[in-house]
């Protein structure tokens, strides 16, 4: 069964809030950085949503070969 693709927020023990985005699959595909309110982790999904579309894809050589 799919479901819909969904952006979790969460308080970590570290303090901080994060957000990760799961797929129609259950999957985790991409996870944030820590933001220390729950303010700055709403405006992160924000961004990612408005934003995303218009990202390129890049190779980073430096990090190696295996990443995409």
């Amino acid at each position: 069964m799919s479901r819909k693709p969904k952006f979790v927020v969460y308080k970590d023990v570290d303090g901080d809030w994060y957000f990760y985005l799961v797929s129609s699959n259950g999957r985790v595909i991409c996870q944030s950085e820590g933001y220390l309110r729950k303010k700055g982790a709403l405006k992160g999904i924000e961004f990612v949503k408005k934003n995303a579309r218009k990202a390129s894809v890049v190779l980073d050589t430096a990090i190696g070969s295996g990443y995409l």
